[in-house]
């Protein structure tokens, strides 16, 4: 058990990134518990504010569909956490996710900012596990800020608390 010495309206801003299709809207509204049975490509972006450890986490959800991708940087301004989602059944597209990552990670404004990388869909049968995808995006080599690749189904919730909790305890570190 984590004990966090924080006020409960400690403010956090998290940008939800990731390809079109990641699952970053069900990864959303999984987090706010809301109903995940109706979801649609996001146009533009959604922002949610979600109460996790004593924080007040405001999910900066942004569509990855490539022509919104470069409105991305308008979003970077005062982020505290970047939640990266990969589709991990996808493997067509691991490349592609893999420079838009690596991309991110060169941002200036995106400096030192702590990564979550959720590996989601790991409840289909064809999804990649964690490991493998951390391997084939050099994720050993990133060694400016805090990271942690996170296996998880946005549908189904398993493996989004365990990536929360890290996350509550990365942003505990880097705000004292």
């Amino acid at each position: 058990m984590i004990f966090y010495f924080l006020t409960p309206d400690q403010e956090v801003r998290i940008l939800l990134l990731g390809l079109d299709n990641g699952g970053k809207t069900t990864l959303l509204k999984q987090l706010a518990s809301e109903d995940i049975s109706h979801i649609t490509p996001t146009q533009g972006f959604n922002i949610k504010s979600v109460q996790s450890q004593g924080f007040k986490l405001n999910v900066w959800d942004i569509g990855g569909q490539r022509k919104i991708r470069p409105y991305w940087r308008n979003y970077f301004e005062n982020t505290d956490v970047l939640i990266y989602v990969i589709d991990s059944a996808d493997r067509k597209r691991f490349e592609e996710t893999g420079q838009e990552l690596a991309e991110l990670l060169d941002e200036e404004k995106l400096s030192g900012v702590p990564v979550l990388i959720f590996a989601n869909k790991q409840d289909l049968l064809t999804a990649a596990p964690a490991s493998e995808i951390a391997e084939g995006l050099n994720l050993h080599t990133i060694r400016d800020r805090v990271w942690q690749i996170q296996s998880c189904s946005a549908l189904t919730g398993e493996g989004v608390q365990d990536g929360m909790n890290w996350l509550c305890k990365s942003v505990n570190a880097k705000k004292k």
